[in-house]
């Protein structure tokens, strides 16, 4: 399914205040990407949807940097990112419609490229911000996440394999690191799962609102299909350099 960046915002709004303490997954996403940037100093450095500054907080304490730019649809995203950087540019807006002059070292982003509906076109437009050898990393997911979902409502996103992240990166830039791993949630029942949802913005799936017949019967089938209560995650962690 194509994604509507109107009900992305609006979701993620709504879930902001409490993103973190239920974003386990994405913390663990956050200290891999982290983990396998190149070592060096980044004078330059874009965040793209840095939401309530999981990433952020994590990046700014391992490497140095001179300037900072933080972007997220979502304006309340600044009032985090306030109490993390002291001297830094907040973007609001699309990430694909930035309003920025110069260049970067490193475009660094978490949890954020499964939205777009284009990975390929969405690395062409990042990369004419990037600097002569610069980094971009970023964490998606690959078409096994939230296969439970998928398989009781039809919702997915349009996610790219390992293979195709990797066929798209190797004609503009050189890979230096990617990864695909499963993470499996467990929850008490099925209602549990659609909390965690939304209080990770996932919900932005659909922007039909759940009734209550609804829930029950999404909750009866959970329970019948995957009698374990699991949510499967499917991250991928890619950094690349640009080619020449």
């Amino acid at each position: 399914m194509r994604t509507d960046p109107k009900i992305i915002k609006k979701q993620f709004k709504k879930s902001i205040d409490v993103y973190e303490q239920h974003a386990v997954v994405q913390a663990i996403m956050a200290d891999k990407l982290i983990s396998a940037l190149p070592l060096g100093d980044y004078t330059s450095i874009l965040e793209l949807g840095c939401g309530s500054g999981l990433l952020t907080k994590k990046l700014v304490q391992k490497i140095r940097y001179e300037k900072y730019y933080a972007n997220d649809i979502v304006e309340k995203s600044k009032l985090y990112l306030d109490k993390i950087l002291k001297d830094y540019v907040f973007l609001g807006g699309s990430a694909l419609r930035l309003q920025v002059s110069g260049k970067f070292n490193l475009i660094i982003s978490n949890a954020l490229f499964q939205w777009f509906n284009d990975v390929e076109k969405s690395l062409d437009y990042f990369k004419t911000f990037l600097n002569k050898d610069g980094i971009i990393a970023f964490t998606t997911f690959s078409p096994d996440n939230f296969k439970e979902i998928n398989v009781l409502t039809g919702l997915t996103l349009e996610y790219k394999s390992i293979d195709e992240i990797r066929e798209i990166l190797d004609k503009n830039f050189e890979i230096k690191y990617l990864e695909n791993f499963e993470y499996t949630m467990h929850f008490q029942n099925p209602l549990e799962v659609l909390v965690h949802m939304k209080n990770t913005g996932v919900n932005a799936l659909s922007s039909k609102p759940l009734g209550i017949k609804d829930i029950k019967i999404f909750c009866d089938n959970y329970k019948a299909s995957f009698p374990d209560l699991t949510l499967t995650y499917s991250p991928i962690i890619a950094v690349a350099r640009l080619k020449d």
